[in-house]
C-alpha cells in the first residue's frame, strides 16, 4: 500500500495533519525550556536540569499512558495529557521570573514531560487497525514521516517566533497550538478508539519483547550520540550555526527513508530486515569520524538518515507480533527505551568526544547501531 492510498482512507489525511500539529512541542519544549529557564535564572546548569526533568517525565509517562490507552482508549488519554502538558508548560513560564524559587520550574518541566501526549502511539494503533498486516509497513512509516516533519518544522517555527517576540511567548504559542491540535486529533480518531480492549495481556509475556527492547535501547544510543556529535563537530570547525544544517540533513534522510520504505512491499521477515537495517546504520555512520568537508558530511548523514526511520518502523512491526494484546503500553515502552538509550548515548558520546576528539561520538553512534544489529540477530534464533 502506498502513502497515497493510505491517505485516502477515511480520516487518515486529517489525522496526519492534526498529528503533525500535535507533535510540534516534541523538539521545541526541551530547547524552549533551556532558553526560558536560563534567561530567568542566569544558570545554564539549572536550565539543563530542568530540560532533563522534562525528558525523564516523558520517559516515565509513556508506558503509563499506554496502559491507560489499552484500558480506556486513546481519546480520553490524549485529551487528559494535552491539558496537563500545556498547563504545566504555561505554569513553568509563569514561574520563570527572577527572584522566584527554582524548584517549581524543575517539577513543572517533569509534569510537562509526563503529560506529553502520546500522539504517535495513537496513530500507530489507529492506522495499524485500519489495514492488514502486510500494509502496516506503510502505515507505520507514515507515522514516523509525520513525526519527523513535526520535529523538523517545530524548531524552525519556534526560531521565527523568537526572532519577532521572546522565547517565553514563542514556547507558549507553540504549546497552545500543539495542545489544540492534540484535542482536535483526539476527536478525529474513530469511535472505536474509545472502546475497551476485550483481552489485555502482559507486554513482556513473549520474551522476544525483551530482546527487542535491547535493540531499541541501542538504537536510541545512536540518536543520543548524534545529538552530541553534530553540535560538537560544528563548534570544532568554527561554524556552530552549521549544526542546524547537519541536523536537517539527517532529518531529510529520515523523511526520504520513511517514504521509500513504506512505498514498497517486503517479502523478507521483519526480524531479518531489522538486522539488516541496524547493520546498514552502523556502516553508514562509521565514516563520519573520517569525513572532512561539511558538504560531504551532510551527504553521509543523509545516507544514515535513510535507515534510521525504517529501523523504527520495523521495530513497531515486531511489537505487533510480540505484544498484540498490549500494543499501546508496548509502544510506550519502546518510546521510553529510545529516550533512555538516547540519554546513555549522549553521555557516552560526550565522554569519548572529550577524550578522543570530535570524530569519536560518531564512532560511538556506529558502535551502538552495530551492537543493535547483533541483538536483533538474536530475534532470528527465537523466531
Amino acid at each position: 500500500m502506498s502513502f497515497r492510498v493510505m491517505l485516502r482512507l477515511p480520516g487518515v489525511a486529517a489525522q496526519a495533519v492534526l498529528g503533525f500539529l500535535a507533535q510540534l512541542t516534541q523538539q521545541v519544549a526541551p530547547v524552549g525550556i533551556v532558553l526560558v529557564v536560563q534567561g530567568a535564572s542566569g544558570s545554564l546548569a539549572l536550565a539543563g536540569v530542568t530540560a532533563a526533568a522534562f525528558s525523564v517525565g516523558a520517559g516515565m509517562g509513556r508506558p503509563v499512558q499506554g496502559r491507560l490507552m489499552d484500558r480506556h482508549g486513546a481519546r480520553t488519554v490524549l485529551a487528559g495529557t494535552a491539558l496537563l502538558h500545556v498547563a504545566a508548560l504555561l505554569a513553568l513560564l509563569a514561574c520563570a521570573r527572577p527572584g522566584l524559587p527554582w524548584w517549581p520550574m524543575v517539577v513543572l518541566a517533569w509534569v510537562a514531560g509526563l503529560g506529553l501526549p502520546p500522539v504517535s502511539v495513537s496513530m500507530r494503533i489507529e492506522w495499524g487497525r485500519r489495514v492488514d498486516a502486510r500494509d502496516r509497513t506503510a502505515a507505520y512509516s507514515l507515522v514516523y514521516l509525520v513525526q519527523e516533519l513535526a520535529m523538523l518544522t517545530g524548531p524552525l517555527v519556534f526560531g521565527l517566533l523568537i526572532a519577532v517576540a521572546s522565547a517565553s511567548l514563542a514556547l507558549g504559542l507553540v504549546a497552545g497550538a500543539a495542545g489544540a491540535g492534540t484535542l482536535v486529533f483526539a476527536r478525529a480518531l474513530l469511535a472505536g478508539a474509545d472502546g475497551h480492549a476485550h483481552e489485555r495481556g502482559r507486554v513482556f509475556a513473549d520474551r522476544r519483547m525483551l530482546v527487542l527492547m535491547a535493540v531499541v535501547l541501542l538504537h536510541g544510543g545512536t540518536f543520543g550520540a548524534l545529538q552530541v556529535g553534530l553540535p560538537a563537530l560544528a563548534t570544532a570547525r568554527g561554524v556552530p550555526a552549521a549544526t542546524g544544517v547537519l541536523v536537517a540533513a539527517l532529518s531529510l534522510g529520515g523523511i526520504a527513508g520513511a517514504t521509500a520504505y513504506g512505498a514498497r512491499s517486503w517479502r523478507s521477515s521483519a526480524q531479518v530486515r531489522l538486522v539488516g537495517l541496524m547493520l546498514l546504520l552502523g556502516l553508514a555512520l562509521a565514516p563520519l569520524a573520517l569525513v572532512g568537508p561539511l558538504p560531504l558530511f551532510c551527504v553521509v548523514l543523509f545516507a544514515g538518515g535513510l535507515v534510521l526511520n525504517p529501523a523504527l518502523t520495523t521495530s513497531s512491526l515486531l511489537v505487533d507480533e510480540y505484544a498484540p494484546t498490549a500494543q499501546a503500553e508496548a509502544f510506550g515502552w519502546v518510546s521510553t527505551g529510545l529516550g533512555m538509550g538516547g540519554a546513555a548515548g549522549s553521555a557516552v558520546a560526550g565522554v569519548v568526544g572529550e577524550r578522543f576528539g570530535h570524530g569519536a561520538p560518531f564512532l560511538a553512534g556506529a558502535a551502538f547501531a552495530l551492537a543493535g544489529a547483533v541483538s536483533a540477530a538474536l530475534l532470528l534464533r527465537r523466531a
